[in-house]
């Protein structure tokens, strides 16, 4: 069984359609997928509705579809990133969060671009960031620095990110988010599993997961492409330790240097999806 639980679509900052993620999946013999994007959940549906013509095109089962969400959050002046599984798309904290999230990058990118074009002269308008998203996709940096490269302000985006939008810049402002705390909360009152994404990304990842326990957190994302073999025995440790369950995926955006893609590259066991389905079936048994 090869799954790929982490991966991001046109609806953030993925290059890929969920159409084309469903099809590169079923030709790497993918039994399960979740698509996980930043702040948002459009690609489900459409995931879902590729996996079903695909399998009466072919007759043959195509990659199960997981309900799946990254929620990007700040805590002490840290990114942390919350994923979420199985939770009820129809929850109203849910939708209230996304939208909340949704309203402060809207915020965020506005000051953004009056701050380049105050700064550093580069003119930009909402309109040229939005063309590089999927209508409802949630906007963000690297969709910033394609149209600061357009408008000329910069040879290239790795350019755009070094001078624009980095957090030190003085033209970059940090989004006003949620906490992880509450993303954790939100996602398990609705009915789902929270998660913390690669782990590796936070300086003091035990003493953040053992608090967020206390909010209903209920797993490490163990497997990831950046986690080298000691990364992911700590934190497989750390998981036993907490009696947290693991997930995993390759937190695909799209081309992987060189060519190619990440999306299911990432070795993931074949138990993970299982007991991610038992911790689901636990949590509803708790609550009902």
């Amino acid at each position: 069984m090869k799954i790929d639980l982490h991966i991001h679509s046109v609806y953030s900052d993925g290059a890929l359609s969920p159409e084309k993620i469903v099809d590169i999946a079923i030709d790497s013999g993918l039994s399960a997928i979740a698509i996980t994007d930043h702040d948002n959940i459009l690609a489900f549906k459409h995931a879902q509705a590729q996996a079903r013509l695909k399998s009466e095109e072919t007759g043959r089962p195509s990659p199960e579809i997981i309900p799946g969400m990254e929620v990007n959050t700040i805590f002490n002046n840290e990114e942390v990133h919350v994923l979420g599984y199985f939770f009820d798309f129809q929850d109203k904290n849910i939708l209230d969060m996304i939208a909340y999230q949704q309203h402060a990058r809207i915020e965020q990118i506005t000051k953004i671009i009056e701050k380049l074009d105050k700064i550093a002269n580069i003119k930009i308008t909402m309109d040229d960031i939005t063309c590089y998203i999927q209508e409802g996709g949630s906007i963000g940096r690297p969709h910033i620095a394609k149209a600061i490269l357009k408008a000329g302000g910069v040879s290239s985006v790795i350019e755009a990110y070094k001078k624009y939008i980095n957090d030190s810049s003085p033209t970059y402002i940090r989004r006003n988010t949620i906490s992880p705390h509450e993303a954790v909360e939100t996602i398990y009152e609705a009915g789902g599993i929270p998660v913390v994404a690669h782990p590796h990304s936070l300086s003091k990842p035990e003493d953040l997961i053992k608090e967020l326990m206390n909010y209903g957190l209920r797993g490490i994302e163990v497997y990831h492409r950046r986690h080298s073999p000691a990364i992911i025995e700590y934190f497989s440790s750390l998981a036993e330790t907490y009696n947290l369950i693991m997930t995993g995926g390759s937190d695909c955006h799209g081309a992987a240097p060189g060519g190619g893609v990440h999306l299911g590259k990432t070795h993931v066991p074949e138990w993970v999806l299982p007991e991610l389905k038992n911790e689901k079936n636990r949590l509803e048994i708790a609550s009902s």
